[in-house]
């Protein structure tokens, strides 16, 4: 063998063992799948929601918070639901179901009843679901692996009272009175935004 073939051939399999060795190594998602997954994120409780999911404990200052404001839609036939959040951002759909500090979904209930996982902080609660009366629109966080991020033992959540009357049936023009006014209807709408505030 001459050297001046032996030197290129060396060459190549150095450059080929450099760039090996370059992409042997294993990505976040491997890491996650083996031995090396991440630390949990606070501890999980035995409490459970409404719905069976666990609590899991996270210290005060580490924890996420949540606001809801509901009022009603432009169009009269529905509701604009607004969460404002602290040290919480929504995961996106086929995130990995793992808790994650201050990430995951938000639901939403009415009245103690599940409507909607969110991944966003705005909805539009249809009409129906909040008739005439007061009723309460609850928004609870959640972590990515379908525990209820908690503080104290309690859920972090925000709840938004909302009242809702509907005015009589406008009298006919003739049988009005000249200075009587037709009543406009009414809705209010008011949420607390500390974590664990319930209704």
């Amino acid at each position: 063998m001459s050297w001046t073939r032996g030197i290129p051939a060396a060459l190549a399999v150095c450059v080929l063992v450099l760039a090996g060795s370059a992409g042997c190594g294993t990505s976040d998602a491997e890491e996650r799948r083996g031995g090396d997954a991440p630390a949990p994120v606070g501890r999980v409780l035995e409490d459970r929601d409404e719905q069976g999911r666990a609590y899991r404990q996270v210290d005060e200052e580490d924890a996420p918070e949540v606001g809801v404001e509901v009022q009603p839609a432009p169009a009269g036939d529905s509701w604009r639901v607004r969460l404002t959040l602290d040290g919480f951002r929504f995961s996106p759909a086929g995130a990995p179901a793992e808790a994650v500090a201050g990430r995951g979904t938000a639901r939403l209930f009415v009245d103690g009843r599940f409507v909607t996982e969110l991944r966003g902080p705005e909805y539009r609660l249809p009409g129906r679901l909040v008739p005439r009366g007061t009723h309460q629109v609850t928004a609870r966080l959640y972590a990515d692996d379908g525990t209820v991020w908690a503080v104290d033992g309690e859920p972090v959540e925000s709840t938004a009272d909302v009242t809702v009357s509907e005015s009589e049936p406008a009298p006919d023009e003739s049988e009005r009175a000249p200075d009587e006014s037709e009543p406009a209807p009414e809705a209010s709408a008011a949420g607390s935004a500390a974590p664990g505030a319930g209704p």
